[in-house]
């Protein structure tokens, strides 16, 4: 109960105190193996907290999309096109080296991920694939590259100019400085972030008819559970498409041009 407590006293996501709850009972689990502990004396295997979300995320239309990539300047300009446009999080695109983007190949490779400087791994083996590039990805990165001071196959993508190229921008101060004032300038009243892409990524992916394997593959997700349950949000205008399906079979209605007919 104390752990309980404890945990939801955290201002965490319940995603992240439910990992933290697995960490604490995994180095229980590790001294029962050698030994140190009785086979039965693992106190968190009892505790309790939930990781459902706490609202569903957000996610873009085409066409907002489209009104704030027309006023992000170049840096931001580039980040946003290549975590809409492959599902990248933040910290996986702040991790990307030049050496890292094959032009010729059309993919990148993802082997870092970077979180307010510090430079670790990514979120999970699978995360690790290569992700492919869409021709506009390549071109909008081929141009911030010549506009960047940092142009080099060992320097960050999105080096920090106020850091002198030595780690990447954060994304909270790009998120704070830029991205949120452009897009209130855009008229985008949404609580927009980063992250905002992925989802937006995956639902178009969704939309689009494509198998959910296939968006499984893309989103670099461990779990097909994870692409169904978490990233896909179908729009409302999609659902009542399928319902008014249902209703036209039910009832023989007959469309005219998208106009119900009687």
């Amino acid at each position: 109960m104390e752990v309980e407590e404890w945990l939801e006293s955290l201002k965490l996501a319940p995603s992240s105190r439910a990992k933290l709850r697995n960490q604490m009972s995994a180095v229980f689990r590790h001294g029962i193996r050698w030994g140190w502990i009785g086979q039965h004396e693992n106190p968190i295997a009892m505790v309790r907290v939930s990781a459902r979300r706490l609202k569903t995320p957000g996610t873009l239309t085409a066409e907002e999309f489209r009104a704030l990539f027309a006023k992000l300047p170049n840096r931001e300009r580039a980040m946003g096109t290549i975590c809409a446009t492959t599902g990248l999080r933040i910290s996986e695109a702040l991790g990307l080296r030049w050496a890292d983007v094959d032009f010729e190949k059309g993919q990148a490779d993802v082997l870092r991920s970077v979180v307010d400087g510090a430079v670790g791994r990514c979120k999970s083996e699978v995360s690790q694939q290569p992700v492919p590039l869409d021709e506009l990805t390549l071109s909008e990165l081929r141009s911030w590259r010549k506009a960047t001071m940092y142009a080099a196959d060992s320097d960050w993508v999105f080096a920090s100019e106020r850091l002198f190229g030595k780690t990447p921008v954060w994304a909270n101060t790009s998120l704070q400085k830029v991205l949120q004032p452009v897009a209130r300038k855009a008229g985008i009243m949404k609580r927009i972030g980063w992250h905002m892409f992925r989802h937006t990524y995956s639902s178009l992916l969704s939309e689009c008819g494509n198998d959910v394997k296939v968006v499984q593959e893309l989103m670099r997700h461990a779990k097909v559970s994870t692409t169904m349950e978490v990233y896909t949000h179908a729009r409302m205008e999609r659902k009542r498409e399928a319902q008014s399906k249902v209703v036209d079979l039910l009832f023989a209605r007959k469309r005219l041009e998208g106009v119900v007919a009687s």
